[in-house]
């Protein structure tokens, strides 16, 4: 599995103009799967958005997690994460999994943030699996981070 999370102030994401997701400060994720993923590499992923500790304390540091200051996680399925660009100019897209296999990952992560979140009271918004999808976002900071299980 792979993640780009990206700390922000705020994103939507839209499919055909309809919202399908919308938050205030949290995590985009946008989420990849291979096909050797597991339960255990989704439930470590979804402790690990869950828990980090990126957003500002009163000096500044990052010392916060999502629950410290009530963010939210806007999840969006990414297969382009998994592209191989090492031969020719198109990407190879033979590493993601398809989406027989992605769909059910992908659904059981989302399903893992929201109970897991559901203690602290973060919420979890999604994209649309498989849809054309337009995500807005003002990364904060910026704060990106490149997370693989």
């Amino acid at each position: 599995m792979r993640v780009v999370l990206q700390r922000v102030s705020r994103a939507v994401v839209r499919v055909a103009g309809r919202v399908t997701g919308q938050i205030g400060k949290g995590f985009v994720v946008l989420a990849g799967f291979a096909p050797a993923d597991t339960e255990e590499s989704l439930a470590w992923m979804a402790d690990k958005v869950l828990g980090l500790r990126v957003f500002g304390d009163a000096e500044g540091k990052m010392n916060l997690a999502l629950a410290d200051v009530g963010g939210a996680v806007l999840v969006v399925s990414q297969f382009t994460l998994y592209g191989d660009v090492q031969k020719g100019r198109r990407p190879s897209f033979v590493d993601a999994a398809p989406p027989e296999v992605a769909i059910p990952l992908y659904e059981r992560f989302v399903a893992l943030l929201r109970e897991r979140g559901a203690t602290s009271g973060t919420r979890v918004e999604t994209g649309e699996f498989g849809a054309m999808m337009e995500v807005e976002l003002v990364n904060d900071g910026p704060v990106t981070l490149i997370l693989e299980r």
